[in-house]
């Protein structure tokens, strides 16, 4: 095999065997790393992920149809079971979270459905806090009481308000969402993770496992909308759950019938997404801090929350259970909604758009987009006021992102500060 004729005589399959093995993530333990090398086990020669469009497979017989058919792992089925480029997603989520399993979803929303009802019946009780992306509050607050799930809410900075809202027998799921959406309110991971009884979810949409890893911490279930950081690009709408292979599994079942099935483009940008994640966090977070102090600093800005800064008031807890401070902060400007509206209608560089995690720095007004389907007293509780703007640090440099903000503050703000 020495030579050139030998390589021709041979199929690339012989050829190939011993020269295409990818390094195994396991034997790394820095998540940059993990995130280059992880969801490569199917063996294949090719370094960009391989597209499977296909909606279904041929089934070689009726016995082995059937157990393709009930199995969590099966990826060549049906494409609403599993699909093998989902599957790689998953396998690289499962391998960067420091899980057994992942499944991978339609969108966030999907997955925050899927571990809900999945999870919960009639007459379960979940434990939820306050702080929480809008679609999730209404998710707890409006859909879980129509099919007879009781919901707690509490205060999720609070320490022990979780556990003592659990109520014993009955509590099912207690979830909570750390970076809070958006004013970056944080849990305390390793408290809720020591919580007996009840399954533990966390949504860690605002610090990927790059930054935050809550399995670590003894919770059960790491919940992202992946259309944000992990996707990083804004071209892949996707939500993956990660945990234990038997939670998993028992999620499974649910959420073929529920069919927010990730698509097999989705979660290929997806996968693409995760080979960047290291160094697109350094960036965000490195000019996150720099715009977070520099708002900080300006007359008509009333407060900034970032978990970098010292002002925050969970930045020790920050400390401890961050790696980097991410790249989203919210800042409350002076002038209410008058100058929240003049703020966004001022940034140049910066766009008005809703998402979060992409290469452009994006900002938003929560209380007229992100939440504005709760009431005055739920943004209140929130923390979400008329003057709040949540930003999105993109990949831009940050002297540019920081000018182009100050700036817009400046004119949003003049009679006010």
């Amino acid at each position: 095999m020495s030579t050139e004729a030998g390589w021709k005589e041979a199929s690339w399959e012989e050829a190939s065997q011993e020269s295409v093995a990818a390094p195994d993530p396991a034997g790394f333990a820095h998540p940059d790393t993990v995130a280059v090398l992880a969801g490569r086990r199917s063996g294949g020669a090719e370094l960009a992920p391989a597209l499977f469009p296909t909606t279904t497979f041929r089934i070689p017989s009726l016995e082995v149809g059937q157990r393709m058919a009930l199995d969590p792992s099966e990826s060549h089925y049906y494409t609403r079971n599993g699909n093998p480029t989902v599957a790689a997603f998953e396998e690289a989520m499962a391998e960067l979270e420091g899980a057994e399993a992942s499944r991978a979803f339609a969108s966030g929303m999907g997955a925050v459905s899927c571990v809900i009802l999945g999870l919960c019946s009639a007459g379960d009780h979940i434990v939820a806090q306050r702080q929480l992306y809008s679609g999730t509050q209404f998710l707890l607050q409006a859909v879980c009481p129509r099919f007879g799930i009781d919901v707690t809410l509490v205060d999720g900075t609070e320490p022990g308000a979780f556990q003592a809202a659990v109520r014993p027998g009955r509590t099912m799921l207690v979830f909570a969402e750390s970076p809070a959406n958006p004013r970056l309110d944080l849990v305390d991971l390793e408290e809720l993770g020591a919580i007996q009884g009840p399954l533990t979810a966390v949504d860690s949409t605002f610090a990927p496992p790059s930054i935050t890893r809550p399995l670590d911490y003894g919770v059960d279930l790491s919940l992202h909308s992946a259309t944000k950081g992990l996707g990083g690009h804004n071209d892949a709408t996707l939500g993956v759950v990660s945990g234990s292979a038997e939670l998993i599994a028992s999620l499974w079942g649910f959420a073929v019938l529920q069919g927010a099935n990730a698509a097999p483009f989705d979660a290929m940008n997806g996968l693409r997404g995760l080979r960047t994640l290291g160094v697109r966090l350094e960036r965000q977070s490195a000019t996150a801090q720099q715009l977070a102090e520099a708002l900080f600093d300006h007359s008509g800005v009333e407060s900034v929350r970032y978990p970098g800064l010292a002002s925050h008031p969970q930045h020790d807890l920050a400390q401890r259970q961050m790696r980097m401070f991410g790249g989203l902060l919210a800042f409350d400007l002076a002038g209410g909604n008058e100058a929240g509206e003049r703020f966004v209608e001022a940034v140049k560089l910066a766009q008005v758009a809703t998402s979060l995690g992409g290469p452009e720095t994006l900002v938003t007004h929560p209380a007229s987009t992100t939440h504005a389907g709760l009431t005055p007293e739920e943004l209140a509780a929130a923390g979400i006021g008329p003057g709040t703007i949540r930003v999105s640090v993109g990949l831009e440099h940050g002297d540019d992102v920081v000018a182009d903000l100050v700036h817009a503050a400046d004119k949003a703000t003049a009679e006010f500060a």
